[in-house]
């Protein structure tokens, strides 16, 4: 399926948490699609990042994590001392936003097992290239997947964990200096027991990750750039973009994925990051196309439902609690939230 391309006009120059964004009926859900209530704005919560917010999740409290990634050639101070990475945390009842950890890792992808561990992808250019979980009841963190064939990984992004406690993740490169180990950009599995399997190696440069709520379908999105430097290619220097698409790979019961289809084609524009799931199973994907970003509701076949206008997005996730049907969006340096009709999914608890 080839989505339709319509021009929108992209905001900018946002400065005060709490300040309402109204886009219009059109804009905010298309109407009356029972996804995007009529009127539906996005709510401004944060806009104090360095340069990049990432990976919105949920904990079991209700409490909003996300990651601020700190690009090593942007994120520096007066005398070239670079910024770690940061992870803040949201409290929907009281709308402030504190620092949750610091060095992160650079993190990125950020999830919850059924156990209410907070479970981190650190990415490269400095960062920690491995995945992490942190008990949230001690503070203690453990290294969970850090080398695959005793190499390391390229730079996990992103997360998604199955009802068997198996943690998928996707490992491409888009920056940093750090040799790249691996031969291919994949999608691995940590079982149970700890042991790591290289699962997917057909998905371009996968990026999104998100399995469907009956358990049934990986989705993984890629978004080739064509380089390995986001901000340190000059603008106009001309690259060859791969492949840009949201996928579905059959899961088997074991673990194992086997790509099914394409379900959208976002070529020649710019795809998709993050993904999440409602408890429907429609697919809340955040798509960089800057001639129209936003996010964009799909259902489990690709079908386009509804679309919700924003900066250029990174990744979204349902909040929980009275916030079930909060849709939360971390955008350039900022996080919003809109509220929806619909529930998102969330990994049953434990």
């Amino acid at each position: 399926m080839r989505r339709k391309t319509l021009v929108s006009i992209v905001f900018c120059g946002l400065s005060m948490a709490g300040v309402w964004l109204a886009f219009g009926d059109r804009a905010a859900g298309q109407g009356d699609n029972g996804i995007v209530p009529k009127g539906a704005k996005l709510e401004l919560l944060f806009d104090g990042g360095v340069a990049l917010t990432e990976g919105c999740a949920s904990a079991p409290d209700g409490t909003i994590y996300f990651s601020d990634i700190t690009f090593s050639h942007v994120a520096k101070d007066k005398r070239g001392f670079i910024e770690a990475g940061h992870i803040w945390k949201f409290n929907p009842k009281t709308k402030k936003t504190t620092m949750f950890r610091s060095p992160s890792g650079m993190s990125n992808g950020i999830k919850f097992d059924a156990d209410g561990n907070m479970i981190v992808a650190e990415g490269a250019d400095y960062g920690g290239r491995r995945l992490i979980k942190t008990d949230m009841k001690t503070g203690k963190s453990y290294i969970i997947a850090a080398m695959f064939e005793n190499r390391r990984f390229n730079s996990p992004n992103d997360i998604t964990i199955d009802e068997k406690g198996r943690i998928y993740f996707s490992d491409p490169r888009y920056l940093g200096h750090e040799p790249i180990e691996q031969p291919v950009q994949a999608v691995y599995r940590i079982d149970p027991d700890g042991s790591i399997h290289r699962v997917i190696t057909d998905a371009g440069k996968p990026n999104g990750v998100c399995i469907s709520p009956d358990q049934k379908t990986l989705y993984v999105v890629s978004n080739d750039n064509g380089h390995w430097g986001i901000g340190r290619m000059p603008k106009d220097a001309p690259a060859r973009k791969g492949l840009m698409a949201l996928q579905a790979y059959d899961l088997a019961p074991d673990g194992s994925a086997k790509f099914r289809k394409v379900l959208v084609d976002y070529a020649p524009q710019d795809g998709p990051d993050g993904l999440c799931a409602d408890v429907d199973g429609n697919l809340y994907v955040a798509v960089r196309d800057e001639t129209r970003p936003g996010i964009y509701i799909y259902s489990p076949a690709g079908r386009e439902l509804a679309y919700i206008k924003t900066e250029v997005p990174t990744n979204v996730g349902f909040g929980r609690g009275a916030e079930s049907s909060t849709l939360y969006i971390t955008a350039g340096k900022s996080l919003y939230r809109i509220r929806l009709h619909k529930d998102g999914y969330q990994l049953p608890s434990k």
